[in-house]
């Protein structure tokens, strides 16, 4: 009993060796464009789409699959007697298989070209064909993914045909698909931020080894219509990452980007940066923020915003790290890094472009804008002002602190992180920690910033006691008067940011 299947890709991989399977097995081949002239070529005997619809295509192309007779073949109901004298009396052939690609959407959207040249790439009939044929799973075979072929053909040779479960899942392929496909499309064309329907376009990169613990599965998307640097970088060496990784991979060259004009370098462990510094050589940058933590940042994993060098990488080796991180290698570094075989070794290709952060909650999802604002207009709120030096300390912190879990407070010397104190559920204890952890490591002056106001005065009092000689908050506090009077008593400059960085 002959079968039609309608073949119409962009992607010819595997393509020629199942079309000449399928005509083999007594499969009619429909074809369209380039992929009719590609069967052609390859030895296959399809007909042209123009012969099923009896009708040419027109628009440039833009209509040529949009007609009764393919879409009646694909959705009539093979059990239903109306439906089957309905495509008879039309003259209606019933079509079995589909093995469509869509237009290159995805890979034209991010693309630095025009609208127009963009909207062009919107497929109209491949959807329509692909939802039509997975409508009608329980008849149609309906095959979007190359990955696919074999599995079909192995059914149709054992049985003569797939299987309802694998049509089943086949389907839901092509809904999983052109539901990325038309929220790409959407994100481009809308210019609202928050639409009243979220939608999001991923595609799967790869199955983790486990999620945050070793019982949890995970895997790993990259957005479709959004460029971003942990989309496209590049592993130049050691074991596969895995789920944390990720995320403080993330979490670290977002630091390290805060820093445009200064060499700058993040150690994090456990999402929390445990080291930030800036310097003027690779080496000394490095040095630097290994010296804010020696002890959390074994096991860590370090960012830097500029090319790392032989003497930076042999110096990174002296530690056991996860992941080191920087927009280049050296030919020397990479050969002196990679003698550690499980270091993962990253090449960062896209600077930092999120634009939204999203929050899963039992039954619903949060979305805010990403926090990438700074505060302009800074006002120094006590009797005493801060010399320059001691405002450019200041500045260096308050870029930090905004990365440490809330309460967040960072304690620096203008061009390290030396305490970090974070994830408290009061702000006295994350004050006293970060201070403690300063001044375990310099005894030179030191300035503190927090990532929200001083609800009391303790944190000022205790700044003193310890010989902090600024401080930066956001203010906003009712008792704020409270804050500066303990400032001026203790002569303290304090400024205020006006500006809450809260990070939970």
């Amino acid at each position: 009993m002959k079968k039609r299947v309608l073949i119409s890709v962009s992607d010819k991989s595997g393509l020629a060796e199942f079309a000449l399977f399928l005509e083999k097995n007594k499969y009619e081949i429909i074809s369209t464009g380039g992929t009719f002239k590609y069967l052609k070529e390859s030895g296959a005997h399809p007909i042209p789409i123009d012969d099923v619809t009896q009708f040419p295509e027109m628009l440039g192309g833009r209509v040529k699959t949009l007609h009764p007779k393919v879409h009646g073949g694909l959705l009539a109901l093979r059990d239903n007697p109306e439906h089957i004298q309905t495509v008879a009396e039309h003259g209606i052939e019933l079509i079995d298989m589909v093995i469509v690609n869509l237009y290159p959407f995805f890979e034209n959207a991010t693309k630095n070209i025009d609208l127009e040249e963009k909207v062009e790439f919107i497929d109209i009939g491949g959807p329509s064909m692909l939802r039509s044929a997975a409508k009608n799973f329980k008849s149609v075979t309906v095959i979007t993914d190359v990955a696919d072929y074999q599995k079909v053909q192995q059914e149709i040779e054992t049985t003569g045909n797939s299987t309802l479960e694998t049509r089943k899942y086949l389907a839901g392929k092509v809904f999983n698909l052109t539901s990325a496909y038309d929220a790409a499309i959407s994100k481009m064309l809308l210019s609202c931020e928050y639409p009243d329907y979220l939608n999001a376009s991923y595609k799967k990169v790869a199955d983790l080894r486990y999620g945050e613990n070793p019982h949890q599965s995970a895997a790993y998307y990259v957005s479709t219509v959004e460029q971003g640097a942990m989309k496209d970088f590049e592993q130049l060496g050691g074991k596969e990452l895995s789920f944390n990784n990720l995320r403080d991979m993330d979490l670290c060259w977002k630091v390290v980007s805060e820093f445009k004009e200064q060499l700058a370098c993040c150690a994090v462990k456990h999402s929390t940066p445990c080291g930030v510094s800036i310097g003027s050589t690779p080496l000394e940058t490095y040095s630097k923020t290994f010296e804010c933590d020696p002890i959390s940042i074994f096991g860590g994993i370090v960012a830097m915003n500029f090319t790392v060098d032989a003497p930076t990488a042999e110096e990174l080796n002296k530690t056991f790290l996860e992941i080191v991180m920087a927009p280049d290698f050296s030919t020397e570094a990479l050969d002196i890094l990679r003698k550690k075989k499980n270091l993962r070794i990253i090449k960062i290709k896209n600077p930092v472009s999120d634009k939204q952060t999203w929050v899963k909650i039992d039954g619903g999802l949060l979305v805010q804008d990403c926090d990438h604002h700074f505060s302009n207009e800074i006002q120094v709120v006590t009797e005493q002002k801060p010399s320059p030096e001691l405002r450019d300390a200041l500045l260096f912190a308050q870029r930090v602190v905004k990365y440490v879990k809330s309460n967040a407070i960072v304690v620096s010397n203008g061009t390290q992180a030396l305490g970090i104190g974070g994830g408290q559920v009061n702000r006295i204890w994350a004050t006293q920690q970060a201070i403690e952890r300063a001044k375990e490591k310099f005894s030179g002056d030191l300035v503190l910033a927090s990532d929200a106001f001083f609800p009391f005065r303790d944190v000022v009092d205790f700044c003193a006691e310890h010989h902090i000689k600024a401080i930066i908050q956001p203010g906003g506090s009712m008792r704020d008067s409270e804050s500066i009077q303990a400032a001026n008593e203790h002569g303290i400059p304090m400024l205020f940011t006006g500006i809450r960085h809260f990070l939970h």
